[in-house]
């Protein structure tokens, strides 16, 4: 069967607890009500979202010769994920984090870069790695070997074969700009949280900074704006903002993740732009509501009845 979508990028192990109201003095223990372990970062939370919302996956990147390892590989492969283009890296660990999740789901996180920054996609598995029809890049700033020029090549080489282009980042800061400057004419969807994107870009705004991507050859910009919804902006100037669901927030981690898979979604399914957007606001929205990257969604129908019923903030 052919695979709907190649999501390239950080795959890592997230070890969350909940409610976190202070770490414990000296030798002490506090007891919380859930600990959860689940693959996550920019590509593996979102690829597993993008499992559960009914796509093919093709899952590419790399893990640690380790038991972290074999609790990811494992998930993939409960989600029904094509882990062929997985690398398991000998001699170092698996990306993971470590979140401690407060009441009002802030997540103050302690990370291990691991196997992400030893990843590498060879010529030779281009072709296999970029036949999906969309091609998602996620995690760049923390993919050592894969950042910079040979991410280039990589989105170049999707281009040409003709592929829609997805792209997210993690870990944004001042030399983050020349670092994706060469990859913009090769991307046709943008997706950072809009903070980030004010920090790249040095603007104000929202709209400055996609008017900023833009020049430099970005076909659209998707900036998150937390609980404030999505706004959405393309070469051409169009412009749209759409305010989030009104949900009960537990956990805030990977709701970038699951809003790139249930915008990716939109695309496999050809949704009018609005529509594409709300579905990612409502795929975003469900990982909230639960302890993890991938709580929440249940499948494609369970999450179009959400984004078709739930209440959207005021604006």
């Amino acid at each position: 069967m052919a695979h709907d979508v190649s999501v390239i990028g950080l795959y890592i192990l997230d070890i969350l607890g909940r409610p976190v109201d202070r770490i414990p003095s000296g030798g002490n223990v506090e007891f919380i009500d859930e600990i959860r372990l689940t693959v996550a970062g920019t590509a593996g939370g979102t690829v597993v979202d993008l499992a559960k919302l009914g796509l093919n996956c093709l899952a590419v990147g790399a893990v640690g010769d380790d038991e972290k390892a074999d609790f990811v590989l494992a998930t993939l492969d409960r989600f029904g994920i094509d882990r062929s283009e997985m690398q398991r890296i000998a001699g170092v660990p698996t990306s993971a984090s470590i979140l401690n999740i407060r009441r009002n789901g802030e997540r103050p996180a302690l990370h291990v870069r691991g196997a992400s920054g030893h990843f590498e996609i060879p010529a030779d598995a281009r072709e296999r790695v970029l036949a999906p029809p969309i091609v998602h890049l996620g995690g760049t700033g923390l993919l050592d070997r894969l950042d910079g020029e040979p991410s280039r090549v990589l989105l170049e080489e999707a281009k040409r074969f003709g592929r829609t282009t997805t792209f997210d980042l993690l870990g944004a800061n001042d030399n983050t700009l020349s670092l994706i400057r060469p990859l913009f004419p090769f991307i046709d969807y943008f997706m950072p949280s809009v903070e980030e994107a004010m920090l790249i870009s040095g603007q104000k705004t929202a709209e400055d900074a996609g008017r900023f991507f833009a020049d430099l050859g970005v076909k659209h910009c998707i900036f998150t704006l937390g609980g404030d919804g999505v706004c959405f902006l393309d070469a051409d100037g169009k412009s749209l903002r759409l305010p989030a669901f009104e949900i009960d927030v537990v956990d805030t981690t990977g709701c970038g993740d699951a809003f790139n898979a249930g915008f990716i979604a939109g695309l496999h399914h050809r949704m009018e732009t609005e529509t594409a957007l709300k579905f990612a606001q409502a795929s975003a929205a469900l990982v909230a509501t639960g302890l993890g990257s991938d709580a929440g969604i249940t499948s494609f129908e369970a999450t179009w009845d959400f984004m078709n019923n739930a209440r959207v903030k005021a604006s």
